[in-house]
């Protein structure tokens, strides 16, 4: 696994969205990270393995299910090596008055 691998994994929206949700809530089968999809059984079976490839998911086996579980640690590798690199306080001051301003134009 290299850090492109992670990059290339990270690049697809629906690979970012099996993450969220595996974030929201780990553990899931794939029966469960299909439910309420757009998309077939075999597109989600195919992100999740390009996925652990990239070693941002792990599988275990409980009994007959196999269950994913989003593993952080490439993540924060890169967030370390590249975000790091800047000064984390303002970037969360700028991303905290972005979603300020978000929100305000919503209501």
């Amino acid at each position: 696994m290299t850090e492109d691998d992670v990059f290339r994994a990270l690049a697809d929206a629906s690979r970012r969205m099996l993450l969220d949700r595996l974030h929201r809530r780990d553990g899931q089968s794939l029966n469960e990270l299909c439910a309420g999809l757009d998309m077939t059984r075999q597109a989600v079976t195919k992100h999740l393995a390009i996925l652990q490839s990239a070693n941002l998911v792990s599988v275990q086996r409980r009994g007959r299910e196999r269950l994913h579980f989003i593993n952080p640690v490439p993540i924060n590798d890169i967030a370390e090596r590249w975000i790091g690199k800047f000064q984390r306080g303002h970037l969360r001051a700028l991303s905290a008055l972005k979603k300020f301003l978000e929100e305000d134009d919503h209501e």
